[in-house]
């Protein structure tokens, strides 16, 4: 719109430059007649030649005064052209700085427009311009802080993402002490059981005379096949054929259980639940022996394990217990009596004739028996009781 009024006070200034021509033209010829005048006025003037100059002075006046009157016209059109005209000027240059920032603003080249855009074109601009002020209206306001919260996220992701390599290598790092873990879990196990299982067949031996025992591995818990990422199908490629992992993808070892087989002399059965119970009970005891001699402890609770054993088998068990009370304590929770008279040390609940409960305890001698002439008489009836 700029360049079009520009174009047109163009325009009229070339009209106008015309007229102003004419009236320049006029004056060099009021300006040749009046140096005719002043000629003629410089000769001598008779009576009859005075009225003719007076005359002509009369029109070249009226000429004057209709020129001048033309002259002033002229003048202001011209004054008010050029002020148009420097208007237009300063609204070009501000046309031109906004393009530039446009330009810079959508980061891309701008150029003024040659021609005037159509009206069909205009109009469909506007429309857009109108929704895209709507869809501004419907975001909101702006936040002013959001390049500096974006800075800050960004720094914040960043920060993650070093975070995650270093989860992800102390993931790398955990995998393979757990692997090198079960690998020496593993191996820990393979020794025991074959210290265990050496020493269960030498209990086994000695417990049930003429008899033979073994532990043998069996496994458990056979590897399940994981489900699929997206169903609850299990893929094929999820399962590998020769290892399995866990959640976190490191190897896991099968898990073993261990079988007891026992024969007694005499006997062809192996298998447990067709043994007597005290025949069981002594293939716990042999078992638990066994651990003993492969992984020695400090001190063993066995609460009433002898309960099911009949005169022979207790001497076995107390033969054991005798065997390797050297290398270890045992606290015996038992009724009976003769397990009773191969302790050490005797504790016990007894009740006196006031009805009160107390704990009771005595130390046999070494040779064994608690004798009831070797104490006072009240400790002799409450050991009588307990």
């Amino acid at each position: 719109r700029d360049q079009e009024r520009l174009r047109a006070r163009i325009a009229l200034e070339r009209e106008t430059l015309p007229a102003l021509e004419r009236a320049g033209g006029a004056l060099r010829e009021l300006l040749g007649r009046l140096e005719r005048h002043a000629e003629a006025l410089g000769a001598p003037v008779g009576e009859e030649g005075g009225g003719e100059v007076a005359a002509e002075l009369r029109r070249c006046s009226e000429l004057e005064y209709g020129l001048q009157s033309e002259m002033r016209e002229v003048s202001e059109a011209l004054t008010t052209a050029e002020v148009e005209a420097a208007q237009l000027r300063d609204r070009n240059q501000e046309s031109r700085a906004e393009l530039a920032r446009l330009a810079e603003t959508l980061e891309r080249e701008l150029v003024a427009a040659e021609a005037p855009m159509a009206q069909a074109e205009r109009e469909e601009i506007e429309v857009k311009l109108a929704r895209v002020q709507r869809r501004r209206e419907q975001i909101g306001p702006v936040n002013p802080l959001a390049k500096r919260e974006y800075e800050e996220a960004s720094e914040h992701v960043k920060d993650l993402a070093a975070q995650r390599k270093d989860l992800e290598s102390a993931l790398v790092e955990l995998r393979a002490l757990i692997r090198r873990t079960d690998r020496e879990i593993a191996q820990a196990f393979e020794d025991t059981f074959d210290a265990t299982a050496r020493n269960f067949e030498e209990m086994i031996a000695e417990l049930f005379p003429g008899g033979s025992g073994r532990l043998r591995k069996v496994d458990v818990a056979p590897p399940k096949p994981r489900l699929a990422r997206n169903g609850d199908e299990p893929a094929a490629e999820d399962v590998p054929d020769d290892e399995e992992t866990d959640d976190y993808g490191a190897p896991t070892d099968k898990a073993w259980g261990v079988e007891i087989e026992v024969t007694p002399a005499g006997k062809s059965t192996r298998r447990l639940s067709l043994l007597s119970g005290g025949e069981r009970s002594l293939v716990a005891l042999g078992f638990v022996f066994a651990v003993l001699m492969a992984r020695p402890c400090p001190f063993y609770i066995l609460d009433e394990v002898e309960a099911a054993l009949d005169d022979l088998n207790l001497d076995r068990f107390l033969r054991l217990v005798r065997r390797f009370a050297e290398r270890s304590q045992f606290i015996v929770v038992t009724h009976q009596k003769r397990t009773m008279d191969a302790a050490d040390i005797l504790y016990g609940v007894s009740m006196g004739g006031d009805g009160i409960t107390k704990v009771v305890s005595r130390k046999l001698p070494p040779e064994g028996g608690l004798q009831l002439g070797d104490v006072p008489e009240a400790d002799a009836a409450e050991a009588e009781a307990a």
